[in-house]
């Protein structure tokens, strides 16, 4: 999930043209451990068409505050660097493959 983290920023990750899903968690918070295998069945679902990264919001608070992350687990769906769907808490596979395509749907034109 996390193999172009290291030759890109994150903000040329999150600018390009494969739409991102930001996964904010913290190590401690149960919740976010219930995302690790939605993520990876979502990321099998749309394979290359979707960049997933998580970000550790204890190692990265900066990141959680420029993004307004005021729980944990959040979700935010970057396109083309314009956020297109942000949510807290946990969102099961089907909801959330649901959710891509209607946003990306949505913003097509962008």
């Amino acid at each position: 999930m996390e193999t172009q983290i290291k030759e890109k920023s994150f903000s040329e990750i999150i600018k390009g043209d494969t739409p991102v899903l930001v996964d904010f968690y913290a190590d401690w918070c149960g919740p976010c451990k219930m995302m690790a295998p939605i993520l990876k069945d979502v990321k099998q679902r749309f394979g290359d068409e979707i960049n997933i990264i998580k970000i550790d919001t204890e190692k990265n608070p900066a990141a959680a505050i420029r993004y307004q992350v005021r729980g944990i687990p959040t979700l935010i769906l970057f396109y083309k660097g314009h956020i297109i769907w942000q949510q807290a808490g946990v969102v099961q596979a089907n909801q959330l493959e649901a959710i891509i395509k209607q946003k990306l749907s949505d913003h097509a034109d962008i």
